[in-house]
């Protein structure tokens, strides 16, 4: 029996093949069309259906890669069940390379959304009727902040047994317990009762290829998970479970030469780096305030009092 075909938008995607829809958003002041692009690949068998999105901020293009990189390898007339991928969710910040939408909103604080609120309520809506709402588990891809780096890291709720199953899966170096935040997909996706997976790696407007590596593995480990694709290779090291994690912030402003870096186990009490003044002359020492593993740094050589320099996972 033929597989039907998958609706998306005013298209229909057949069974065994892929589609690049474009789905509107809004207009430019030029009066040029500003369209949500959606890739669907809709498997000859069934199986799940997942999504795959990257660039809710607009300057975090690693994500963006690693859909290129997944999407290669995916062959619809093998795959079982249907992914859709969105390898840009806020078009108008990935124009600009800014994290944000054109009126300063973060879209990821913008769930669900409405079809007459705000442009980010607007594209949130979109996002949640014509992707979420067809699917039942969630990837979605960020960095780092600017000038901010992470060590490649899924963030879920791993008090939920299929989560922290897929989350394991994934295979990234940690595993963060992450509480649910107003306003983002994460949030709004569970409610709807899809298991969603953030994966944190690299930072702002650069591509790392440790972290692209990394989430094309963890990427195409869950798709093997959730039996989509062939068996694929196992994550060489098990996935750290951590549940909570804080910044080391500077107690002082100054010049900062860091003496760790991602993924660096470290001690309460050990020397992270220093802040010296522009003579080179020590102003301050900075130690870590708990043990754990650095999952993310502040890649910014001057900071100011009170800066977040190192984030350090339980």
């Amino acid at each position: 029996m033929v597989r039907e075909s998958f609706p998306i938008g005013p298209y229909r995607v057949r069974a065994g093949s892929g589609k690049e829809v474009e789905l509107p958003i809004t207009k430019l002041v030029t009066g040029a069309d500003v369209s949500l692009p959606v890739r669907v690949v809709h498997g000859r068998e069934d199986g799940p259906v997942v999504w795959i999105s990257a660039a809710i901020h607009g300057d975090e293009v690693v994500g963006v890669e690693v859909i290129r990189q997944v999407l290669a390898a995916i062959d619809p007339k093998q795959l079982r069940g249907t992914v859709m991928a969105v390898p840009v969710v806020n078009v108008l910040g990935f124009m600009t390379g800014d994290r944000y939408l054109p009126d300063r909103r973060d879209l990821n604080r913008s769930f669900p959304g409405s079809p007459r609120g705000s442009l980010a309520s607007r594209i949130a809506h979109l996002f949640m009727q014509e992707v979420v709402a067809k699917c039942e588990v969630g990837i979605d891809l960020h960095t780092g902040a600017d000038r901010r780096t992470n060590l490649p890291q899924v963030r879920a709720d791993l008090d939920d047994d299929r989560t922290v199953g897929l989350a394991e899966a994934f295979g990234a170096p940690i595993m963060l317990h992450a509480k649910l935040r107003d306003g983002s997909l994460r949030q709004a996706a569970r409610e709807q009762g899809a298991a969603v997976l953030l994966y944190e790696g690299g930072e702002a407007l650069r591509f790392d290829a440790f972290a692209i590596d990394a989430g094309v593995a963890g990427v195409r480990r869950v798709l093997a998970a959730l039996d989509m694709i062939d068996e694929v290779q196992p994550a060489e090291v098990p996935s750290v479970h951590c549940r909570d994690s804080k910044w080391v912030r500077a107690r002082g402003t100054g010049v900062l030469h860091m003496d760790v870096k991602l993924g660096d186990a470290v001690e309460r009490g050990q020397r992270l780096g220093g802040l010296s003044d522009t003579f080179g002359r020590r102003v301050r020492l900075v130690h870590a305030d708990q043990s754990g593993t650095v999952i993310g740094l502040n890649t910014a050589p001057l900071v100011n009092s009170g800066d977040a320099i190192v984030h350090i996972a339980q």
